[in-house]
């Protein structure tokens, strides 16, 4: 290599300088992001708890119907009418279990839908955050 290009070269790397980069909105962004995340998870959790204590009620409510019906049945009366409250009893038990499905499904998609709400917000915050901590990079402001 010939000396005046070997001297262009490191007077070029020489007056190169780094991008004035803050670290710290970076973090801040991920800092941000993580506690989005830590509270949508939250909101999950209480959903599945919310969940977990009316399925429990549920299957008591359930329980005690079902003890309550087996004795209206077994309590005297003729055959025809034995088979009739036991028929009336199966129909309010689909009816019921029904409802309280559709209960239980709209408790899980309220909780979901508010945990990706938080999500979808942040995101939107995010993606704005990092193109402001982008375009401030500026090599003009480099430290000297």
């Amino acid at each position: 290599m010939n000396a005046p290009a070997y001297n262009d070269f490191f007077k070029m790397f020489s007056e190169f300088k780094p991008a004035a980069v803050d670290f710290n909105q970076f973090f801040t962004i991920s800092r941000r992001n993580m506690e989005a995340l830590t509270a949508a998870n939250q909101v999950v959790v209480e959903g599945i708890q919310a969940v977990s204590r009316r399925q429990a009620e549920i299957a008591r409510a359930n329980f005690e119907h079902m003890m309550k019906s087996s004795r209206d049945a077994m309590s005297g009366g003729s055959p025809e009418a034995s088979a009739a409250k036991q028929a009336e009893a199966a129909k309010r038990v689909f009816e019921k279990s029904f409802n309280n499905l559709r209960e239980v499904f709209e408790m899980m998609t309220k909780s979901n839908l508010e945990a990706f709400d938080l999500l979808n917000k942040r995101i939107a915050e995010s993606l704005e955050e990092t193109s402001e901590a982008a375009s401030s990079i500026n090599p003009k402001k480099a430290k000297k």
